[in-house]
């Protein structure tokens, strides 16, 4: 079995500190139930201290201040925070918020760039949300229908953005739209967005699966971006967005692995403390035959994506490999939890227990960052026409 490294497990044992003395007190007090939405000024508290810490900033290179990790050790850590047991496992890393979201970008971006927008994004001074897909863009993201007209020394922006992870909380988005010079098309380009700019308005007053307050729609009319803004070149954006899929899915799966680990850990407890018929349900076959599968397809789940992880380590290509993990990391997570609630019984059905967000949120992971289908295209594509 692949390890992480001992600077990868002594950062794994401070998070569970930091969680077990800060965080989880931190829900408590704050009342927070399992699906909650918890208001930025929260998680604005929660990011600043996983700053202070160290955690924030984990997953970025060693010259921009993070751990300098390799993708084994991202696995590991990512996977661990999730099976921490705190709902508030993403914001400790900053995924939906922060550094993981922008390092990339460090070697596009100009001087003002960086200090306008990346250097505050890794301080958690300002939060940012990425924003490619629309109504009609999803699955085929280059048919982009927001425009971005050059007038001058800025842009004119003017379309929508739909269900954009972070969003409700960001103030800066990565946004992606279709160039026009002279209203002729000049290809996909990405901005930084102030989204507290004049004609910028966020609608996050909807839920998804996951719960509420992670999600928002962008609309613009008439923003005014400047030419500063503009990220790389123009039309290169779609390029840029696409430049880290691969390494992107396959960072995707450590959190499924988490969330399919948390729920196996809550149903062996609610096994051994459940009692029927006196005695504890974990001694009815049918129950611990279904702990046994959960627990055998856990183990194939994590051999295929720290396999994986290692492969690109050692510089091997794994634009297939991404792919099958997601795939299977995915819809394999999505039946381990389901058993998790079969497990519970009436206690898994009720909004607010740890299992009953877990099935939501792991059926919106089959969704998210490919569907099931795509990575089946692109996995039939790597095998057939290598």
């Amino acid at each position: 079995m692949i390890q992480p490294s001992e600077k990868a497990n002594a950062l794994i044992a401070q998070i569970n500190a930091f969680v077990d003395e800060e965080i989880k007190p931190l829900e408590q007090r704050e009342g927070l139930r399992w699906g909650d939405g918890p208001n930025k000024t929260l998680l604005r508290e929660v990011w600043k201290r996983s700053c202070e810490l160290g955690f924030y900033n984990v997953m970025l290179p060693e010259e921009l201040g993070g751990a300098g990790l390799n993708v084994v050790d991202l696995c590991a850590i990512k996977e661990a925070t999730v099976l921490s047991g705190t709902m508030l496992a993403p914001h400790i890393l900053g995924e939906l918020s922060g550094p993981p979201r922008i390092g990339h970008l460090f070697k596009v971006a100009s001087e003002y760039q960086v200090e306008e927008f990346l250097r505050p994004i890794c301080r958690a001074d300002r939060s940012v949300c990425f924003a490619l897909t629309e109504a009609d863009a999803g699955s085929d993201a280059s048919a982009l229908k927001t425009t971005a007209e050059l007038q001058g020394d800025h842009y004119r922006l003017n379309g929508s953005k739909r269900y954009i992870s972070g969003a409700s909380y960001a103030d800066t988005a990565i946004l992606l739209a279709q160039t026009k010079r002279d209203g002729e098309a000049a290809g996909i380009s990405a901005f930084y967005v102030d989204l507290n700019s004049p004609g910028v308005r966020v609608d996050s007053d909807y839920g998804v699966m996951s719960g509420k307050g992670s999600h928002g729609d962008i609309f613009l009319e008439d923003v005014n971006v400047p030419v500063a803004n503009l990220i790389g070149s123009e039309g290169a954006g779609f390029k840029l967005a696409m430049g880290r899929i691969t390494l992107n899915r396959l960072l995707h799966c450590p959190t499924m692995l988490g969330m399919a680990g948390l729920a196996l850990e809550l149903s062996m407890q609610h096994a051994r403390s459940r009692s029927q018929f006196g005695k504890p349900i974990a001694a009815f076959q049918a129950v611990n035959h279904m702990i046994a599968d959960m627990a055998t397809e856990l183990a194939a789940a994590r051999s295929l994506v720290y396999a994986t992880a290692a492969q690109y380590d050692a510089g091997g290509d794994i634009r297939t490999q991404a792919s099958m993990c997601k795939l299977f990391v995915s819809e394999t997570s999505f039946r381990i939890i389901d058993r998790a609630v079969q497990v519970h019984g009436g206690a898994g059905l009720i909004q607010g227990h740890p299992v009953e967000l877990l099935f939501r949120a792991s059926r919106m992971m089959r969704i998210l960052t490919g569907t099931s289908e795509i990575q089946r295209n692109t996995i039939a594509k790597g095998i057939l026409m290598p």
